[in-house]
C-alpha cells in the first residue's frame, strides 16, 4: 500500500532518473536509506530524500568513491544544512573546472612537445599524473571547508558582542598604508572578507596556508569581493617561511599555532621574518573555551571526545606567554569579551560534527535521536562560555 507523501521505490527511481538497483545498491552500503519500511520490507522515499540524492549524484560525478560520499553527507533536508551543502558543492564544481583546464592545458604543452621534439617530456608527464590525481585533495578541501563554515557560523550567528571576532581582531593589528602583512594558516579569507572596507589601500598581504585548495577558494573570494591593496597567496608550512629576514611589519596567525608540530621551528621563523619593531599577533583559547559543548555531547553518549587533542595545553591562553617569551618581547594577552546564546539546534549540531574527536561514530547512526535532544537543550536558549583572545609581542 502506498504511503502518503512517500514515494515508492520505483517511482523515486524514476523520477529521479537512476535504476531501482542502482536504489537498493545505495541502500544496502548505508549511503541512501528509505525514510520509511513497511514491516513487509518495502520501501518508501520522501521529497527529503532527492536532496540527499542530489549530493550524492554531484559529488560521484566529480569523481569521489562511495566511501567517500558517506563520509561527506548527512541525511538532513533542513535548509540550513542544505544551503551549505549547496554552496561548498558550488565551490567544488568551481575547483574541478580549474582542475579540469590545468589537466587541458598540460595535455597540449605535452602533445606540442612531442610533435615538436619528437620525444616525450617526462616532466611534464608527472604534471599529468600530479594534476590527474587530485580527487583526495579534493576531499580534504570539501571536509575543511564544511568544517570551518559550521564554526563561524554558530560564532557569527549566537555571539553576544556585536562586534565579531574577525573586526575584533582586525582593529588589534592597526594596520598602515604602505607595510607589509604576512597570515599564516589564512583559512577561507575571512579576516579580510569580513573587514574588507577598513583594508587599507596601499597594504601588501600575503596570506598563506597549507592547503593548497582552500588558499585556491580564498584567493577566488578575496579577488571577488576586495577591491583595494596587493594580495598575494602562498602555499607553505610556516616551520619553513619562504621570505628573507625582516620582510614584514605584522604577521598574524589566527587559532593555528597549536595544530604546528614545533613551535619551536614557527616562532624562529617568524621572529626572522619580522622586521625589527614588527608586530605578532596571534589567537587562541583558554581552559574554559566551549566547555559546555563537550558537557552537552557527554550527557548523550559518554563515550564521545570531540578532540583528541586538547590544543589550549600546545599553545593557549594559559601557557602562551610562557612558549613566546624566547622569542618576543612585551606580550600582552587581550582577551575577546562574548559568549553564545544558541536557541536552534541546526548550527550547533553542524558545529559539533566539524569536530575532530570521534563523535560522527556515535552520532550519525543516532542522528534523530540527537537532533531532538539538541533541539530541547536549546528551546530556552542554551549558553556557551567563550574564552578567547590574543597575544600582542614585539
Amino acid at each position: 500500500m502506498k504511503k502518503d507523501g512517500f514515494y515508492s521505490s520505483g517511482e523515486f527511481a524514476k523520477t529521479a532518473h537512476i535504476t531501482k538497483k542502482t536504489l537498493r545498491y545505495y541502500d544496502a552500503h548505508n549511503i541512501l536509506k528509505p525514510s520509511y519500511l513497511t514491516p513487509y520490507g518495502a520501501r518508501f522515499y520522501s521529497d527529503e530524500d532527492f536532496a540527499r540524492l542530489q549530493q550524492i549524484l554531484l559529488l560521484k560525478y566529480l569523481g569521489f568513491s562511495l566511501d567517500d560520499i558517506r563520509e561527506m553527507t548527512i541525511n538532513d533536508s533542513d535548509y540550513h544544512f542544505m544551503a551549505d551543502a549547496l554552496k561548498l558543492q558550488r565551490k567544488l564544481v568551481q575547483d574541478k573546472i580549474e582542475q579540469l583546464q590545468l589537466v587541458e592545458r598540460a595535455i597540449q604543452d605535452t602533445s606540442k612537445a612531442i610533435e615538436e621534439e619528437h620525444s616525450v617530456n617526462w616532466s611534464q608527464m608527472l604534471k599529468l599524473i600530479h594534476l590527474t590525481g587530485m580527487e583526495k585533495s579534493m576531499k580534504n578541501q570539501y571536509q575543511n571547508a564544511s568544517n570551518i563554515s559550521a564554526r563561524i557560523q554558530l560564532h557569527n550567528k549566537y555571539s553576544t558582542n556585536t562586534q565579531g571576532w574577525f573586526p575584533w581582531i582586525f582593529d588589534q593589528c592597526h594596520m598602515a598604508e604602505h607595510s607589509t602583512v604576512l597570515e599564516i594558516g589564512c583559512g577561507d579569507g575571512s579576516l579580510w572578507l569580513e573587514n574588507k572596507e577598513k583594508i587599507p589601500k596601499q597594504l601588501h598581504v600575503v596570506l598563506s596556508d597549507i592547503s593548497e585548495g582552500m588558499l585556491r577558494d580564498t584567493r577566488r573570494a578575496i579577488h571577488a569581493n576586495v577591491k583595494t591593496s596587493r594580495f598575494d597567496f602562498q602555499v607553505f608550512d610556516c616551520e619553513r617561511i619562504p621570505y628573507p629576514d625582516n620582510s614584514f611589519d605584522l604577521v598574524i596567525a589566527n587559532h593555528i599555532l597549536f595544530y604546528c608540530k614545533n613551535l619551536t621551528s614557527v616562532f624562529e621563523e617568524i621572529s626572522r621574518v619580522l622586521k625589527t619593531g614588527g608586530t605578532f599577533v596571534c589567537s587562541t583559547y583558554g581552559a574554559a573555551h566551549m566547555k559546555e559543548i563537550n558537557e552537552l555531547v557527554s550527557e548523550f553518549d559518554d563515550r564521545i571526545v570531540l578532540s583528541a587533542d586538547r590544543l589550549f595545553e600546545r599553545f593557549g591562553k594559559e601557557n602562551g606567554a610562557d612558549l613566546l617569551a624566547p622569542y618576543f618581547q612585551n606580550i600582552k594577552w587581550l582577551s575577546y569579551e562574548d559568549s553564545l546564546h544558541v536557541t536552534e539546534p541546526e548550527t550547533l549540531i553542524s558545529y559539533v560534527l566539524s569536530c575532530h574527536g570521534n563523535q560522527n561514530q556515535y552520532i550519525i547512526d543516532h542522528y534523530k535521536e540527537f537532533r531532538n535532544y539538541v533541539r530541547k537543550k536549546t528551546e530556552d536558549g542554551f549558553t556557551i562560555t567563550k574564552d578567547a583572545g590574543i597575544f600582542i609581542t614585539i
